[in-house]
């Protein structure tokens, strides 16, 4: 069965789901977890979403994360590998067709965690982009509710778009802060 693409209103319960999910997960990697953070559209207040928390590990070893992977499949997650992304470790939990969480883990130093963590910001800062991802993502729900791979390409123009005034967005802000 395919993954059917579902778009939901904000939940004012994903911020909790997530820190549930990160008290478990900061027991399991212990001294190894640098960072955690509530990533994707589950944590951007007021964004429509589909309602599967994104949560993103940073590690001082991204070895560990595949020594760990037995303790993250007692939880109920299925390892990926990669899935696309050199130096991630990807995992989502439940069934193949219905998740309600996606587990990216990344070394410590990996560019690919500002990159997220910089488009959740922008978009929780700048309301008028926030609203038009979330329209795109429910119009894309609507016309491809069977296709994931069509609703994520969906949305791929945009979310390179705004990933880019993102990066240039938190670089200002990191230069602000410097000369203050």
């Amino acid at each position: 069965m395919a993954r059917r693409v579902e778009v939901q209103p904000y939940r004012g319960d994903w911020p909790a789901q997530f820190e549930v999910e990160a008290q478990t997960l900061r027991r399991i990697f212990g001294p190894q977890l640098v960072t955690i953070h509530h990533f994707g559209s589950t944590a951007i207040p007021g964004a429509s979403a589909k309602p599967v928390i994104d949560i993103l590990i940073t590690v001082r070893d991204i070895q560990c994360t595949d020594d760990l992977a037995w303790k993250l499949k007692e939880l109920g997650y299925v390892a990926v590998g990669e899935y696309g992304i050199p130096g991630r470790r990807f995992f989502y939990k439940g069934s193949e067709d219905l998740r309600t969480h996606h587990l990216h883990i990344y070394q410590h130093n990996n560019p690919n965690i500002l990159r997220h963590i910089a488009f959740r910001d922008y978009l929780r800062t700048h309301p008028v982009p926030a609203r038009q991802y979330s329209r795109l993502k429910e119009e894309l729900a609507h016309a491809f509710p069977e296709d994931m791979d069509s609703y994520i390409a969906g949305k791929n123009d945009f979310v390179k778009k705004h990933e880019r005034e993102a990066l240039n967005w938190w670089q200002e802000c990191s230069r602000s802060v410097e000369n203050d």
